[in-house]
């Protein structure tokens, strides 16, 4: 069972980013959700959102 099976489509919606509270894009192919607005990409490990800024990804301008 692949990682994205694992993860609950209607938690992804409801989620916001924890630094700016904007909504987040899904990258499937990452595996992560991204906040354009802070600049940072979340990562989802085994099915499960990590939002935790010192766990996050800057991403690249």
């Amino acid at each position: 069972m692949s990682d994205t099976s694992k993860t609950d489509p209607k938690l992804l919606e409801a989620l916001v980013c924890p630094v700016t509270r904007s909504t987040l894009r899904y990258d499937a192919a990452k595996q992560e959700l991204v906040s354009k607005g802070a600049g940072l990409a979340f990562p989802i490990r085994n099915g499960i959102p990590v939002m935790l800024v010192d766990e996050a990804r800057v991403l690249d301008v």
